[in-house]
């Protein structure tokens, strides 16, 4: 997917954990931690963990560029703790929804790291126009059966933009042979990795000469599972209390035209605002639905919201 914001690919630092909360710290109450968060900073180098891999695939830290391109990506991501600490509680909140539909297509977990180098788990838009979680073009998504115009835009649909990410990998798995190259497809798009890989006559993606977006991507990715996994490790201190939650729904079937969605939300004791943070797919106040399709609204259960 030739579609990354260049001016996201920084959140990309960033980690986000793999979310088995005893990942949290040790148990300590709340007044240590509290004594213990303003005087325990101090910077390190890092060492390089004996093996690394992604989707299953070995990273080479035999070969010296890559040892260095590895730990450049350690360091950066380690130390930009304020971002990395919010990727911690926006994944508590969507990794639960993201998992099962990797795992449901034969995706390898790791790629949930994927999602938070393109957008940091939000719903990011670039200057190209790639739109979500995933950073998907509009004529992508189209291809892929998404619904986009004025009214819905389904790339803002977590769960149906996850399910055409993984068709996309599929097919980029399928065609260049490995997970490794399917994340950097992700990047630079299949040709794109295709063509390098035929005019340097190699078959791996850190044999590639490549620019600095792609030539970092996998790295990335590679940091944020080794950093936060272990988030000790690596001097993240935090409770769980203290990362985000997803907020129950229940769904409404809608197949006719909604003239008013504040007037919509208001019927099920909520406001315009908190209607959309949890249909953001939704881009107007009103729709059209001429076609009588059917859709599905997500409604907060009652208790949540003031």
């Amino acid at each position: 997917m030739k579609h990354i914001y260049k001016g996201l690919t920084f959140i990309g630092l960033l980690g986000v954990v793999a979310l088995s909360i005893n990942a949290v710290g040790d148990p300590e109450t709340d007044e240590n931690f509290e004594k213990k968060q303003f005087n325990d900073y101090n910077v390190y180098a890092l060492q390089m963990p004996e093996q690394l891999d992604f989707a299953g695939e070995a990273l080479p830290l035999g070969d010296p560029d890559v040892y260095e391109r590895m730990d450049r990506e350690l360091l950066v991501n380690t130390y930009w703790q304020s971002n990395a600490l919010l990727l911690f509680k926006r994944a508590h909140k969507y990794f639960p929804v993201i998992e099962p539909i990797l795992e449901k297509h034969g995706i390898p977990d790791d790629f949930k790291y994927l999602a938070v180098i393109e957008s940091g788990l939000t719903n990011a838009v670039s200057p190209a126009g790639a739109r979500g979680f995933w950073q998907i073009m509009k004529a992508t998504a189209k291809d892929f059966g998404l619904e986009v115009n004025d009214n819905v835009d389904e790339r803002y649909n977590l769960e149906k933009a996850t399910e055409v990410a993984c068709e996309y990998l599929k097919k980029s798995k399928a065609q260049l042979g490995s997970w490794t190259l399917a994340a950097a497809a992700y990047n630079a798009g299949n040709s794109g990795v295709s063509s390098r890989l035929e005019a340097q006559q190699v078959n791996d993606y850190y044999d590639l000469l490549l620019g600095e977006e792609t030539g970092r991507y996998v790295f990335r990715i590679i940091a944020l599972k080794e950093i936060l996994n272990n988030p000790l490790k690596y001097g993240f201190n935090f409770r769980e209390k203290d990362l985000y939650t997803h907020v129950p729904t229940y769904t409404v079937k809608v197949d006719t035209a909604v003239t008013d969605f504040a007037a919509f939300a208001q019927k099920f004791d909520i406001n315009y605002k908190v209607l959309k943070i949890h249909n953001p797919w939704l881009r107007e106040a009103f729709l059209n639905n001429s076609s009588r399709k059917l859709y599905e609204i997500e409604i907060p259960k009652v208790g949540y919201y003031k």
